[in-house]
């Protein structure tokens, strides 16, 4: 007797809870219902506010498609204002250098790695210099490469230790990782 008095017990009780959550299922549904405009007038504001976003879109995608070919032909002379590989590498390596001499800066070493870009006509070419000399020469440096009408992509700097000068205020060693574009042959 006392087993199914517990279990009558739980079962009102699991009937009660349910019953109260559908109540507030049923409360949030009927306050959700209240909040949404019911007069015509108001559903007719609503979805003429509805109706002028799309029109915005609309006209904001015509736009696009209108520029699309002035874009593309911007594109186009990006590209072809790009240097070729062949004779390429030997004008980036002078301007570096020219640039690292305004600077007052050392180059230590200048590497090159090529890869082609897939879909394109263009290669990135991944380069690193490592250049000695004063901080303020090197900002000059990184200043100098931005200014030029090459294109440099400066990926960042690694500051590395010169083994033969340790002195507090002396010159900085720093490898500089940046990308530039050449068009395809």
């Amino acid at each position: 007797m006392q087993r199914d008095f517990a279990l009558r017990k739980r079962l009102i009780i699991a009937g009660l809870a349910a019953l109260v959550v559908v109540d507030f299922g049923l409360a949030a549904y009927s306050w959700r219902l209240s909040a949404a405009p019911r007069t015509p007038r108001q559903l007719l504001v609503r979805e003429k506010a509805q109706l002028n976003l799309l029109h915005a879109d609309v006209h904001r995608a015509e736009a696009i498609r209108d520029k699309m070919p002035s874009i593309q032909l911007d594109c186009e002379k990006f590209e072809h204002s790009l240097r070729t590989a062949n004779s390429g590498y030997s004008d980036i390596t002078a301007e570096v250098y020219g640039v690292a001499g305004k600077a007052a800066l050392r180059i230590d070493d200048l590497t090159f790695k090529q890869k082609p870009i897939p879909n394109r006509n263009l290669d990135v070419v991944d380069m690193e210099a490592t250049v000695t000399g004063e901080y303020s020469s090197v900002v000059r440096f990184i200043n100098g490469l931005q200014r030029s009408e090459n294109i440099y992509e400066i990926d960042g700097l690694s500051l590395t230790e010169d083994s033969q000068n340790h002195a507090a205020n002396g010159p900085v060693r720093v490898t500089v990782h940046m990308k530039t574009y050449f068009r395809s042959a």
